[in-house]
C-alpha cells in the first residue's frame, strides 16, 4: 500500500493527461500551496499578496510541467524562464526567498505525477522551517545596540565619553559623525555592548549629564526586512 503512495500516476506510455489526472494534480498542488502559506504565516511577518503567491505557485508550475512532461526541449526552456523570473517588487527575505523555492519544488514534482513524493516533501521542510524559527535557529545572542548621542558643537566628543563606555560597556565602536541644527549639534553613533543591560538607564543619565541633557537613543540592531 505504502509503495503505491510514491508512484507516479501518469503512464509512462500515454501520449496526453487524463483530466482526472490533471485535476488530482491541481488539487494536491492546491493543498500543498495553502499549507505552505498557512505554516509560513505562523511566526513570520508577512503579507496578504506573499501568502496568496504562495498558495497558487505550486499548482501554476505543477501545470507548466505537466505540459512540457516528456518533452526534454520544452522542459530545457521552461527552465530558463524560471531562471529568468523578476518580481516587480522589493526584493525578499532570504525565508521568503527559500519558501518560494520550496512551494516551485513541491509543484514540479506534482507536475511530474509523484503526488505522495510531493506532500513527503513538503510536510518534511515546513516542519524542519518551523522548528528553525520557533527555537531561534541563528538567532544574534550578542544583543549589541546602536547608541546615538547629540551633543553641543563647543563639546570636544573625542575622549569626553570613554569613562562611561568603560564603566557600562565592553565593546564601544564609533560608526558615524554628522552635524545638524545648522552645525550647532553634532549627532555621534556608537556600536556598543552593554555589561548590564540592567544599568542601561543609569548609563544614559550619566551620559546627559555629559551632553548637556540633549537627545540620547539607545536601539536595537535589526537586519533589513529585505537583506538576506
Amino acid at each position: 500500500m505504502l509503495s503505491t503512495v510514491f508512484q507516479g500516476i501518469f503512464d509512462a506510455t500515454a501520449s496526453s493527461i487524463a483530466v482526472s489526472q490533471f485535476m488530482l494534480c491541481i488539487l494536491v498542488s492546491l493543498l500543498i500551496g495553502a499549507f505552505l502559506a498557512f505554516t509560513y504565516n505562523f511566526k513570520n511577518i508577512t503579507t496578504k499578496s506573499f501568502l496568496i503567491t504562495l498558495a497558487i505557485l505550486p499548482a501554476i508550475v505543477c501545470v507548466v510541467i505537466m505540459m512540457v512532461n516528456g518533452n526534454i526541449g520544452a522542459g530545457v526552456a521552461v527552465a530558463g524562464a524560471f531562471s529568468l523570473v523578476r518580481f516587480r517588487s522589493a526584493p525578499g527575505s532570504a525565508k521568503e526567498i527559500a519558501q518560494i523555492f520550496l512551494a516551485m519544488g513541491a509543484g514540479l514534482i506534482t507536475g511530474m505525477g509523484y503526488l505522495g513524493y510531493a506532500i513527503l516533501f513538503t510536510l518534511v521542510l515546513q516542519i524542519v522551517f518551523i522548528i528553525l524559527s520557533v527555537t531561534g535557529f541563528g538567532k544574534d545572542k550578542s544583543e549589541e545596540r546602536i547608541l546615538r548621542i547629540t551633543i553641543p558643537e563647543d563639546l570636544d566628543f573625542a575622549g569626553e565619553f570613554d569613562d562611561l563606555f568603560n564603566e557600562y560597556t565592553d565593546k564601544c565602536e564609533n560608526i558615524s559623525v554628522k552635524t545638524t541644527n545648522m552645525g550647532s549639534l553634532f549627532k555621534l553613533s556608537y556600536n556598543i555592548l552593554m555589561k548590564d543591560a540592567a544599568k542601561e538607564k543609569e548609563f544614559m543619565d550619566a551620559l546627559r549629564c555629559r551632553n548637556g541633557n540633549l537627545e540620547i537613543s539607545i536601539s536595537k540592531q535589526e537586519m533589513g526586512a529585505n537583506e538576506l
